[in-house]
């Protein structure tokens, strides 16, 4: 073979050895340290790097994005002396390549046992309770004490998180239990309260149920007074009227009895008839046993027909009334300070009587619960209280004659009774 194809091929082959040498090319997001001859030279960024053959090399590539690093759980120590196992991640990126490879010989190890140590500084200033509900307090401190130490090494700590706190099993069966008890505990307040609220409603309902019945009874009460009072007063007016107009009639028949007798002019032997008709009647009494008529009694009789009459043509003595102007009034008339007697208050009177208080009572009835549920509202929406309207002016009574007053009862604004009475 000819040597200078030879020696051609040798120089191509030291030439393309000396290109691949020279060229590299950086990825994006990474970041190449060079060394020359052994000693950091500079720190490129992505793209296409010139290296001096045989003099530089590519001492570290490293990875400028965000890394993630999930480290295994580590057994941590609390205040209260309680070993709890925390799980943690780390976000961190290399923001100096140079001091990521020069002042670290492995920045990730490093960052796993810095995040160790300050975590079991944190959580043992700390009893378990406050561990557990305290996770952004521990994640702002291990931020910052992470980022302060792994500054220097070109690494900025951008989160840490605790991704799961467990304690131990027996700690972990206690705050079951607690748990339980809490919630057995507001189970039963939450049902304190609502037997407490029954019995506040029922209570407040039983209230107005006997202030309702005891209103009921007063008025039931108050009308059947009323209707008692009415019915004795008519009573009482119907016997006086009926007594008086026994004794008109009385007065009457004596009257009617007393004008026969001077009509029929009665003589000695009429009067001692009438005597001796009379005495069966006398004689009824369980005290009479034995009756004496004397013997003079018809000389008795004669005398009493002298005294009285004047002796007739047929020589027999006769009753003559005397002759005088008779009295303007008569026995069966009836006066004029008595005629009020006989006149009654009639049954419609009554009833528009009782129609009036019975309104007056469901007025009042209304006007009450009015005012009990606008207290109600006022309380719920702290109004000022409910101000009741003065009660309606009461239904004229019957006077005690039982006769309605003068130009009647007045009108009534209620509705009608239902009842139709």
């Amino acid at each position: 073979m000819d040597p200078l194809l030879i020696a051609a091929i040798v120089i191509a082959v030291l030439v393309i050895i000396i290109v691949l040498r020279s060229v590299k090319v950086i990825p994006q997001a990474q970041a190449a340290v060079i060394e020359r001859l052994g000693r950091f030279h500079k720190a490129t960024g992505a793209g296409l790097v010139w290296l001096a053959p045989f003099v530089d090399r590519i001492r570290a590539r490293i990875d400028l994005r965000e890394q993630v690093v999930s480290f295994p759980p580590q057994p941590v120590i609390t205040e209260d002396n309680l070993t709890v196992s925390i799980d943690t991640v780390v976000y961190f990126q290399v923001t100096d390549p140079r001091a990521a490879v020069y002042e670290i010989a492995n920045y990730i190890i490093a960052v796993e046992q810095l995040t160790t140590t300050t975590l079991r500084n944190v959580v043992g200033s700390m009893d378990l309770e406050q561990t557990l509900t305290s996770r952004d307090r521990i994640n702002g401190q291990l931020r910052g004490v992470l980022d302060e130490a792994t500054g220097k090494w070109g690494i900025r700590v951008a989160r840490v998180e605790l991704k799961a706190i467990d304690p131990p099993p027996s700690i972990q069966d206690s705050m079951e239990k607690q748990m339980r008890a809490d919630r057995d505990k507001r189970a039963m307040i939450l049902t304190a309260e609502g037997t407490r609220e029954s019995a506040i409603k029922t209570a407040e309902g039983n209230k107005q149920a006997a202030v309702l019945s005891a209103e009921g009874a007063k008025q039931a009460a108050i009308l059947a007074a009323e209707g008692e009072r009415q019915s004795r007063i008519l009573r009482a007016q119907g016997e006086r009227a009926a007594r008086y107009l026994q004794a008109q009639g009385q007065a009457k028949a004596i009257e009617k009895v007393f004008a026969a007798v001077k009509a029929g002019k009665p003589t000695p032997e009429l009067l001692a008839y009438q005597y001796l008709q009379t005495l069966p009647q006398m004689a009824q009494g369980d005290a009479n046993k034995v009756w004496m008529i004397p013997s003079d009694f018809s000389k008795s009789l004669e005398g009493f027909a002298r005294m009285l009459g004047a002796k007739g043509d047929d020589g027999v003595f006769r009753y003559e009334p005397p002759k005088e102007d008779l009295p303007a009034s008569r026995p069966g008339d009836i006066d004029d300070d008595v005629k009020d007697w006989f006149e009654g208050t009639t049954a419609d009177e009554v009833a528009e009587a009782v129609r009036a208080a019975e309104r007056e009572a469901s007025v009042t009835i209304e006007q009450r619960d009015a005012a009990a549920a606008a207290e109600r509202a006022a309380r719920q929406s702290d109004a000022p209280p409910y101000q009741a309207p003065p009660p309606p002016a009461p239904p004229p009574s019957v006077p005690p004659t039982g006769y309605p007053p003068a130009g009647g009862y007045p009108a009534q604004s209620s509705p009608q009774d239902p009842s139709g009475a």
